[in-house]
């Protein structure tokens, strides 16, 4: 294979698309030969380091307006937007049967920790917000709030009994059609704005061949397959 066709392509990639990037990391690797090394974090953290100089070469954001704001400043390859996977959130227990699929664990209140991701730098967690304040929870749950940088720390403080429930990325704890640990409720896309995850190459990566094959592969049938798999909507 000539060096060409063997690049890297360095990625920033949103904390709840971790598993998924995964898995399609083995396949894309094997049908193009490009090798993808991937940053795992909260979106709004990477924005920093991207406008910092760091070597990522294509971001896959948890949001569609940091990429937006990004291709406005400059920061990367003109018409390289597009969304890539539509989030969905959950809300999770690590307890089998301790969530029920309406929610109504939420409203009732007697746990004494709820985990979100931080507002400020990882969509999930304004979502989260976005529902807390639709079902007039917000003053409620205020005090009982444990907030992870990303939505990576979110999960961990539930699935290690820190917070009884939290608010996670149903890819997190969803493969196949069905939820593989604990009990969680799939909250309605109409309780928060719709969680848009694009994707675009930045400037690093403009004459980067994998790059391009990458942004390519995760339009293809087989990424597709891998995404929804994963819970997410295209």
């Amino acid at each position: 294979m000539s060096a060409a066709f063997a690049d890297e392509v360095h990625v920033a990639v949103a904390a709840n698309f971790t598993a998924p990037i995964q898995a399609i990391a083995k396949d894309f690797e094997k049908d193009t030969g490009h090798k993808l090394i991937a940053a795992y974090g909260a979106t709004g953290q990477f924005y920093s380091q991207i406008k910092n100089g760091a070597p990522f070469e294509v971001l896959l954001s948890a949001d569609d307006a940091t990429p937006a704001k990004l291709e406005r400043e400059g920061d990367t390859v003109p018409g390289s937007r597009f969304t890539y996977a539509i989030g969905t959130l959950a809300l999770w227990s690590a307890k089998e049967g301790y969530v029920d699929d309406k929610g109504a664990v939420l409203k009732a209140n007697q746990y004494q920790h709820l985990s979100i991701a931080d507002a400020k730098t990882a969509p999930y967690g304004l979502a989260a917000t976005q529902v807390l304040s639709k079902l007039n929870l917000t003053d409620a749950t205020k005090d009982k709030i444990v907030t992870g940088q990303n939505i990576t720390q979110a999960y961990q403080f539930v699935s290690t009994g820190n917070a009884e429930l939290g608010f996670v990325a149903l890819s997190q704890i969803y493969k196949d059609g069905q939820i593989t640990s604990g009990s969680a409720w799939i909250v309605p896309a109409n309780l928060h704005d719709p969680i848009k995850q694009d994707s675009v190459i930045l400037n690093k990566g403009k004459d980067n061949a994998a790059a391009k094959a990458l942004v390519e592969y995760l339009k293809g049938p087989k990424a597709a397959a891998v995404i929804k798999s994963f819970g997410y909507q295209l």
